[in-house]
């Protein structure tokens, strides 16, 4: 572990904290997302350091994966959503992360689930994508919400699948998926 991945104690870490406990907190019948924290970063390190990261064009280096963690915390900042660490509500254990994002070549938000492989085949990621989805179109009100989704990307495409979203043509190389508007919600 590097020194720009740890916390310093004092009242840096202590403002860090209270900006933390802004951001909405959201919850499935098994998972909580919440504010990602610094301690985190070894869960998205494992996901996108890892040998099944072609699709997001990794696998990155641990500090590349730093520099997409910080981006995609940053939203909050700049557009009101982001990045939530995803929990199991029985252990606490980080099961994956899922993103409100708007990145470059992006046209429209983008809801984006990474998901560690323990975690993986048990439904959890699709609990956590659908309430950040309907609070997305709900509560923040965008005006639509896509999954960008690389070719031959199965499970992920199976995913969108499940949430109601649908093939809607190509951008850069990647399928784009627009989930239901919000009128269509229950």
């Amino acid at each position: 572990m590097t020194p720009h991945e740890l916390p310093i104690p004092g009242p840096a870490a202590d403002f860090a904290a209270h900006l933390s406990a802004q951001l909405p907190v959201l919850e499935s019948a098994r998972t909580r997302l919440r504010a990602p924290t610094l301690t985190d970063f070894d869960a998205w390190a494992e996901v996108l350091c890892g040998p099944n990261t072609a699709d997001l064009g990794g696998p990155f280096t641990r500090d590349e994966a730093f520099a997409e963690f910080c981006i995609s915390v940053s939203m909050w900042l700049l557009r009101g959503h982001g990045l939530w660490t995803v929990e199991d509500r029985a252990s606490d254990d980080v099961l994956g992360f899922v993103l409100l994002g708007f990145e470059p070549g992006d046209r429209e938000p983008e809801l984006g689930y990474l998901f560690r492989p323990m975690a993986q085949g048990r439904g959890l990621a699709a609990e956590a994508a659908i309430v950040a989805r309907d609070h997305a179109l709900t509560h923040l009100q965008l005006p639509g919400l896509v999954s960008y989704i690389a070719p031959g990307n199965a499970r992920s495409a199976a995913l969108a699948r499940r949430l109601g979203a649908y093939p809607d043509g190509e951008i850069e190389g990647s399928q784009v998926w627009r989930h239901a508007p919000k009128e269509t919600l229950s």
